[in-house]
C-alpha cells in the first residue's frame, strides 16, 4: 500500500510513478486520485453541511428566545439532513471500500535506479559467476536424464493429479532432499536466518499482506473454506512481522532473518504453453526462502546481503549463474527493486531463473500494518520487507543433473550435497541409482 498523502499531495508524480511500470498500472494509478478526490470531497461537503446545522441550531435556539419566526432555518436544516442521508447512502462505507480496494490493485513504487523498459528484454546483467562446462556430447535436458534413468515419472503424476507434476524416485527424490537441507543449514549456521516451520494454509489477509491478493488470486489454490494454499513460503514469513502477529518491534529485534523450505502451490494461471515438458513449471514444488524484515535505512544493503546468500547456494554447488537488475515492467507487482539469479542450463543452452530476491520498501508493512519503534518515546515507523529464494528447489535440482550430466546418462553429485547422500558420488545413467564417484 502507498502512503496517502503522496498520492494526494502529490498526485502527478504518483501516476507517473505507475506509468514506468505500463499503462495498466497508470491507469489504475489515476482511477486512484479520481476516487480519493471524490471521497473527500463528498467529506468536505458534509463538514460543510455539519458546520451549517451547527449554525443552524444556534440560530433557531436563539430565535425562539427571542420569539421570532425561525421556520425558514428549520426547513433549511431539514433539507441539509435529507441531502446528508443521501450523501451517506450513496457513498460511506462502500466508497470507502472501492478506494481502498483499487488502491490494492497498485504496484509498488520502483527504486530510481530500476532500469526502464517494458519486459525483460531491458533487464540488465550485473554480473557472471563460474563458466559452463564444456560437454564432448550433446548435453540432454533434465526431464531426458530422469526418465532414461526411471527416476523422474511425469506420466505417473499425471495419473494421479494431472498436468505439472512430477514423481521423483530413488537418488533423485533422495538429491532434492538433500538439496533443501544443505541450503537451510547454509542459511542457518553461516548466514544467520532462523529456521522456520510454517503452515502451508493461509488466510487471505496474510496474501493481501503480501500484495498477492486481490490482484493475483487466479494464481493461487484456495480451499472450501477459504483458506489459500501458500505460493511461496514468503508469505507466511513476512506476516510473522506484522503488528498482530508481534505487536510494535522493537528496534533491538530487527534485522529479522527467517528461513523456510517448505512446498509451494501455483496454478500456473497465463502460462499454457510454457515449459510443458519437465520441472520448470509446477504445480507444487518445493522452495527454500529468505525473508528480511529490516528499518527502512538498512533495506537496500540488506538487500544487497540477501542477494550474496542466494549466490552463494549455485557458487557451493558449483553452478554457473549469472545475477541480472529487473527492468520496470518485469518487477513483481509489491517489489521496489528486484534482483534475479539466472542458472546456466546446457540442455537448453540458456540461463533460466532459479532464485528472485527483492526489497519491497515500506509497501508490504502498510498492507499488513507492520511497525518498530526506533526508542521508547519514539513515533511507531513501517519496517521494510525483503524476501528471496535461497532457492528455488526444484530448479537447483534441474541445474545440477544438467550441469553434472555424464556421457553414460549418469550425473555426478557436487561435492557439497554427497554429506547429504551418504557419500553418494554419482546417480543415475548406467551407474544406476547408485553408484561411485565420477569426475564432472
Amino acid at each position: 500500500m502507498h502512503d496517502l498523502r503522496w498520492l494526494r499531495e502529490d498526485p502527478e508524480g504518483f501516476v507517473a510513478a505507475m506509468a514506468r511500470r505500463g499503462t495498466d498500472s497508470a491507469a489504475a494509478a489515476r482511477a486512484v486520485v479520481a476516487l480519493d478526490a471524490t471521497r473527500r470531497g463528498r467529506i468536505a461537503e458534509e463538514q460543510a453541511r455539519q458546520t451549517r446545522r451547527n449554525e443552524i441550531s444556534r440560530a433557531v435556539a436563539e430565535g425562539r428566545r427571542r420569539g421570532e419566526d425561525t421556520a425558514s432555518l428549520e426547513a433549511e436544516a431539514q433539507s441539509l439532513r435529507a441531502a446528508e442521508a443521501e450523501a451517506k447512502a450513496q457513498a460511506g462505507a462502500e466508497e470507502m471500500a472501492a478506494f481502498f480496494d483499487r488502491l490494492d490493485t497498485v504496484p509498488n513504487r520502483l527504486d530510481a535506479d530500476v532500469p526502464d523498459g517494458p519486459d525483460e528484454a531491458f533487464n540488465v546483467e550485473v554480473h557472471r559467476r563460474g563458466a559452463p562446462p564444456a560437454f564432448d556430447f550433446t548435453p540432454r535436458q533434465h526431464f531426458e536424464l530422469g526418465e532414461a534413468s526411471g527416476l523422474m515419472d511425469f506420466a505417473g503424476a499425471a495419473a494421479l493429479s494431472g498436468s505439472r507434476f512430477v514423481v521423483l524416485k530413488g537418488a533423485l527424490a533422495r538429491m532434492q532432499r538433500a538439496l533443501g537441507q544443505f541450503m537451510l543449514d547454509l542459511h542457518a549456521a553461516e548466514h544467520g536466518y532462523t529456521e522456520c516451520a510454517v503452515p502451508l494454509l493461509v488466510g487471505s489477509f496474510a496474501l493481501r499482506g503480501t500484495g498477492q491478493l486481490p490482484k493475483f488470486k487466479e494464481d493461487l489454490f484456495e480451499t472450501t473454506d477459504g483458506r489459500f494454499l501458500i505460493p511461496t513460503a514468503e508469505v507466511p514469513l513476512t506476516n510473522l512481522g506484522s503488528e498482530e502477529v508481534t505487536g510494535i518491534l522493537p528496534a533491538s529485534k530487527l534485522p529479522m532473518r527467517l528461513v523456510a523450505l517448505t512446498e509451494c502451490f501455483r496454478s500456473e494461471a497465463g502460462s499454457a504453453g510454457k515449459d510443458t515438458r519437465g520441472m520448470l513449471r509446477q504445480h507444487q514444488f518445493p522452495k527454500v526462502e529468505m525473508v528480511s524484515i529490516t528499518r527502512p535505512e538498512d533495506s537496500a544493503e540488506e538487500h544487497e546481503r540477501m542477494t550474496r546468500c542466494a549466490e552463494t547456494v549455485l557458487e557451493r554447488l558449483g553452478l554457473p549463474y549469472r545475477r541480472v537488475l529487473l527492468c520496470a515492467g518485469d518487477t513483481g507487482f509489491a517489489s521496489a527493486k528486484t534482483y534475479d539469479l539466472e542458472v546456466w542450463l546446457p540442455g537448453q543452452g540458456k540461463y533460466r531463473e532459479i532464485s528472485s530476491c527483492s526489497n519491497c520498501g515500506d509497501f508490504q508493512a502498510r498492507r499488513m500494518n507492520a511497525r518498530f519503534r526506533a526508542g521508547a518515546a519514539a513515533r511507531p515507523a513501517f519496517v521494510h520487507t525483503l524476501n528471496g529464494s535461497g532457492v528455488a528447489v526444484g530448479r537447483a535440482l534441474i541445474a545440477v543433473m544438467e550441469n553434472y550430466q555424464q556421457a553414460d546418462g549418469s550425473i555426478t553429485v557436487p561435492e557439497a550435497l554427497r554429506p547429504y547422500m551418504g557419500g553418494l558420488g554419482r546417480v543415475g545413467g548406467a551407474a544406476g541409482p547408485v553408484g561411485v564417484g565420477s569426475s564432472r
